[in-house]
């Protein structure tokens, strides 16, 4: 199927497809016999109100799409909810459980598996335009079959779906609100990032994938990120299937947009999201939490507690059914902190950070306050450290929110292919919110080059803890020429204790990533007086 042969795998292991199912099967026969009684109860209490039926969604070019539907028996007006499904074999019954608590709640609710997925036909195209008309094919099933007239209209979905729901609504005028968890606003910040081709996330939609069927622009696009082939294509492709791309239509019918998103998501990362997330003007809110993929949405998909759902429940109570549940002045955005789990809460995202302090890398591999220029510091490439995003793509998220956070060795920066700045002990707790900036300038001895930035809490233990990070390619200098890179590493929110410092650490190579360097070559990163190096963190 592809050049690297992933070993097919789920981006959702966590989800019990066993017991879910049987919670689908209980809602069509009323039997909730071996249900926990939570679970029991929840079947009950919507057979009460509503009909729940499976069936096929007439999608675009005919292909028929596995769905199921939660009808309200009174004709009195209700809101409906449609939600597409996540990147995943289980289809629509990964929303079982939530779908039902919307149906409780007064919703007409259909829940379908998109294209070339589980039940479904068609063939994946990653949020392409015929995924796009599904979602109104959808949208029609539910409005033909609902007793009574439907007021508002809204679109959820988790990973994929979440991209899903975003550009139907862009697309479809009569969607009235969106809720996003965990899904992307670029594509081509996905595939992408800072000019790096993010492998590991291309390796992963393929492994998730090995019992869908990819349509062949999907496959080839995924098989681009991994060679290198065809890069200017492939953003054009993956262009039309952004969120971002169309925001102005969402802008201009002002749909409100809840978007949950976690702070070490590998799969999709945060920036990307929080770009679209700045461009919205309409009614917009962002929950950002602790973890990697969906990790923190989960619970609420197997039916516990679950704040991310909780919120999405309220987000289209206000913007459905017109409930004061406070959620609407609570400001548009709420930041969970990494690892003591307080919330903060900002008008805006923006307003999370209230200043920026700048620290210059200096030759004594300290990060201090005036700029020190004309030292240099050689890194080897081709050589794998102890310096990498995560132990292993999605499931590093888990331990994560179990507490264990993964702690990087006191040994962990290789002299050799690493190089590292460090703060002196910091004085009391140092509160970053936002994106932390580098810039940084290094010599590159051949055409291509990469490097990895890592932004370190480092304990008087002389052990370490992943902040945050990111990749760096530049494709056009001469040979031996100066680079100066400036990016963004990903945005966060994370409170470093006093006494601990804060340490940057450079590498050439990670495997999440693609290596442009040449396998023995070094690049050797400098602070010149007319653009000196530099860390901005973002002070809350």
């Amino acid at each position: 199927m592809n050049s690297a042969s992933p070993e097919a795998f789920s981006l959702h292991p966590e989800l019990d497809s066993g017991s879910l199912t049987a919670f689908a099967a209980a809602l069509e026969t009323g039997d909730t016999t071996g249900l926990p009684p939570a679970r029991a109860a929840e079947v009950e209490a919507v057979r009460a109100v509503a009909v729940f039926s499976r069936g096929k969604v007439a999608g675009a070019e005919g292909d028929l799409l596995d769905a199921a539907l939660w009808r309200h028996t009174g004709t009195a007006p209700r809101p409906a909810v449609v939600m597409p499904s996540p990147w995943s074999h289980l289809g629509w019954i990964a929303y079982a459980v939530q779908a039902t608590l919307f149906a409780a709640e007064g919703y007409d609710v259909i829940a379908y598996t998109a294209r070339g997925f589980a039940g479904s036909g068609g063939q994946a195209d990653l949020g392409g335009p015929l995924d796009v008309a599904d979602g109104g094919r959808a949208l029609d099933h539910l409005l033909e079959r609902t007793a009574g007239p439907v007021t508002r209209i809204g679109f959820l979905g988790a990973s994929y779906g979440a991209a899903l729901a975003q550009l139907v609504a862009a697309h479809d005028t009569r969607v009235d609100a969106v809720a996003a968890l965990s899904g992307w606003g670029d594509l081509g910040g996905v595939l992408y990032e800072n000019s790096t081709r993010r492998v590991a996330a291309a390796q992963a939609l393929l492994a998730a994938a090995g019992r869908a069927r990819l349509a062949p622009g999907t496959e080839r696009a995924l098989d681009n990120v991994l060679t290198g082939r065809d890069t200017e294509a492939t953003q054009r492709w993956a262009q039309q299937r952004s969120p971002l791309t169309h925001v102005k239509e969402l802008n201009r019918r002002q749909v409100p947009v809840f978007l949950a998103h976690a702070w070490h998501e590998t799969l999709f990362p945060p920036n990307q999201a929080l770009a679209l997330f700045d461009e919205l003007t309409g009614p917009k809110r962002a929950d950002l939490s602790l973890g990697d993929h969906l990790g923190s949405e989960l619970t609420g998909l197997l039916g516990l507690p679950n704040r991310l759902w909780t919120d999405a429940h309220r987000w289209f109570g206000l913007h459905l059914r017109g409930l004061d549940d406070g959620i609407g002045a609570e400001g548009e955005v709420l930041a969970e902190t990494m690892w003591t789990r307080a919330l903060t809460p900002a008008p805006t995202w923006r307003s999370l950070t209230h200043r920026v302090r700048r620290l210059h890398l200096t030759g004594t591999a300290s990060l201090a306050a005036e700029p020190d220029p004309g030292w240099a510091a050689t890194v080897l490439c081709g050589v794998d450290t102890a310096a990498t995003v995560a132990d292993a793509l999605v499931r590093s998220g888990s331990a994560e929110l179990a507490g264990r956070p993964r702690t990087y060795p006191a040994d962990a920066v290789d002299p050799d292919a690493a190089a590292a700045w460090t703060s002196p002990p910091l004085p009391g707790t140092t509160r970053l919110r936002g994106v932390p900036r580098l810039r940084v300038t290094y010599r590159a001895p051949n055409p291509g080059s990469s490097f990895v930035a890592y932004l370190l809490d480092l304990a008087p233990d002389g052990t370490a803890r992943l902040i945050t990070h990111a990749p760096y390619t530049d494709l056009g200098p001469a040979p031996d020429a100066l680079v100066t890179a400036g990016l963004d590493l990903q945005a966060t929110a994370y409170d470093i204790p006093p006494g601990h410092r804060a340490r940057l650490v450079l590498t050439a190579r990670d495997p999440f990533y693609a290596d442009s360097n040449h396998p023995r070559a070094a690049l050797s990163f400098t602070s010149p007086d007319p653009t000196p190096s530099y860390l901005e963190l973002p002070l809350g």
